[in-house]
This record gives structure tokens, C-alpha cells and sequence, in this order.
């Protein structure tokens, strides 16, 4: 079964490891808190290590399809295994490494 699918538009590699996790995580702030219509102050407060669904965030599987929808647009990756994005979706810091894994930062 295919796990990740990939967008019309790949990047290179030395591309893809310019921006560190650290720089991704603040970028997907923002982008989880324009998804979610979260207020930026709230989003920017987000601890990066903290689980998005239960505690920490509290996400529901509504603000998940939200999730996948952004990863889509701004990153070209399509989720079509449950236990891919329940592992990429742990934490901002899970999915900033989901993402540079596949190379798909610019």
C-alpha cells in the first residue's frame, strides 16, 4: 500500500535541508493556525513536542482532515494511510520532520 503520495512539484535535496525544524515548526504555526482559524497568539504559543490530538491541542478528526488538506496545499504530500498521519500528526515537531523527510520544503 502507498503510504505518501507526491505533488506535481518535487524539490531537490540541498533545497529541502535549507530550512531547519526549528524554522518549519514556526512556519506550520502559522499555517495550523490559518487552517484551523486558531488565533496567531494561541498558535505561536504552541509547544512543539506537545501531542495535537487528546491533550495538548485537543484537535478532533475534523481539525485532522483540516491538517491533511494544509500538508496538500502548501506541501505537495498526500496522507493515504491512517498510521502515516497518526504518527506525522503526534506533534508540530513530528510533522516538521515528516516533511523535510520527503523533501518537500522550500
Amino acid at each position: 500500500m502507498l503510504l505518501v503520495c507526491w505533488g506535481a512539484i518535487a524539490l531537490s535535496a540541498s533545497v529541502a535541508w535549507e530550512i531547519t525544524v526549528d524554522d518549519l515548526v514556526e512556519r506550520l504555526k502559522k499555517q495550523l493556525a490559518e487552517a484551523l482559524k486558531l488565533d496567531e497568539n494561541v498558535a505561536g504559543k504552541i509547544d512543539p513536542v506537545a501531542p495535537l490530538f487528546g491533550g495538548g491541542l485537543g484537535l478532533d478528526s475534523i481539525d485532522a482532515l483540516e491538517l491533511v488538506v494544509m500538508l496538500e496545499k502548501h506541501y505537495g504530500i498526500r496522507i493515504l494511510d491512517m498510521e502515516a498521519g497518526r504518527k506525522a500528526f503526534a506533534s508540530l515537531d513530528s510533522l516538521a520532520q515528516f516533511i523535510r523527510e520527503r523533501g518537500a520544503v522550500s
